[in-house]
């Protein structure tokens, strides 16, 4: 049986080679990688990435974070393009080529095709003199002392570097565009910050017939039933359509400690004149927002002039994913 030492011995040795292969990266960040960025900026198509095998891997993540991040990109598996898939390339766009050796046999019988269509060419490998790279316009140099394999033959440390490569061309390419959070949420519909980002009060909230709603002489008996019906735990005093003060089931139970008569008194004279209220162009993040610092649950949605346009509860931004 290994030992427990030399487990933790092996990891931390793949864990320093490793890092110090990116660090070395540092001084490969030069006109080359500028070169690289321009190249894609200009261009007015899309970043194809080419790799094979473990380097193939990589380019898939590289071309999803591309995308992810503003530049138009897609991975194309060379031995497909060489039957076909290569009329997915044109010559608007930028090939990414991710090599270690600079002589992968599936991606070298592309460059001619590729030559032909006038496809700028970017080499990520970690052979400056090689075939693939006497062909780029540029090269993106990943080589590394060794491998943190004990074997010297799995890629490791040539994959992270590829990849760490790939990041700071695309976090490059992010500050170049001025790409902002707002630009990254319609690429992430889906993820929560996406729905942070998207999501409005009025997308979410309910409306008409839906929102509690009294007038200031409805009696607390009747404004008990029309808070019982809708289920807001509350409801909205309004006057000409306008938003004058909202009566929660905490005013309720004051009312009641007070020996109040609920057919007696006017919802006016007890109801909250001071109400949580937002706008329905708000985004329904800053709702949760509101709601979490002021300890409420649901919040009243008027519009410039105070008038009543709908009632949004805490549950509605969980279904919403916004929280």
């Amino acid at each position: 049986m290994i030992p427990d030492n030399k487990l933790r011995s092996t990891a931390l040795r793949t864990i320093d080679i490793e890092s110090r292969s990116i660090r070395e990266l540092k001084d490969r960040i030069n006109a080359d990688f500028d070169r690289a960025c321009k190249l894609i900026l200009d261009c007015s198509g899309r970043v194809a990435v080419l790799g094979i095998g473990k380097s193939g891997h990589i380019g898939r993540k590289i071309a999803a974070t591309l995308a992810s991040t503003g530049t138009p990109a897609v991975f194309v598996h060379p031995a497909e393009a060489g039957h076909g898939d290569l009329g997915m390339i044109t010559g608007q766009d930028v090939v990414l080529a991710i090599s270690k050796s600079g002589t992968t046999e599936e991606i070298m019988s592309l460059l001619p095709v590729l030559k032909r269509k006038g496809v700028p060419l970017i080499g990520l490998t970690g052979t400056k003199e090689s075939p693939l790279a006497e062909a780029c316009d540029c090269i993106l140099d990943v080589g590394v002392r060794e491998e943190a394999c004990p074997l010297g033959l799995a890629p490791t440390s040539s994959t992270t570097t590829a990849l760490v490569m790939g990041d700071a061309l695309a976090m490059a390419l992010v500050e170049a565009r001025g790409f902002t959070e707002e630009d990254f949420a319609i690429s992430h519909p889906g993820g929560r910050l996406g729905r942070k980002l998207l999501v409005r009060v009025e997308d979410i909230m309910h409306r008409g017939d839906s929102i509690p709603t009294v007038t200031a002489h409805t009696s607390l008996a009747d404004a008990l039933v029309e808070m019982s019906q809708k289920g807001f735990g509350i409801t909205t005093v309004v006057e000409e359509k306008t938003a004058i003060g909202v009566f929660t089931d905490g005013d309720l139970r004051r009312c009641l400690d007070a020996g109040k008569d609920l057919h007696a008194t006017r919802v006016s004279d007890v109801m909250s004149k001071n109400f949580k209220h937002i706008a329905g162009s708000a985004l329904a993040a800053e709702a949760a927002n509101i709601m979490q610092k002021s300890q409420v649950y649901v919040l009243i949605v008027t519009d410039s002039y105070h008038r009543l346009s709908g009632i949004i509860k805490m549950h509605d931004l969980l279904q919403a994913n916004v929280v």
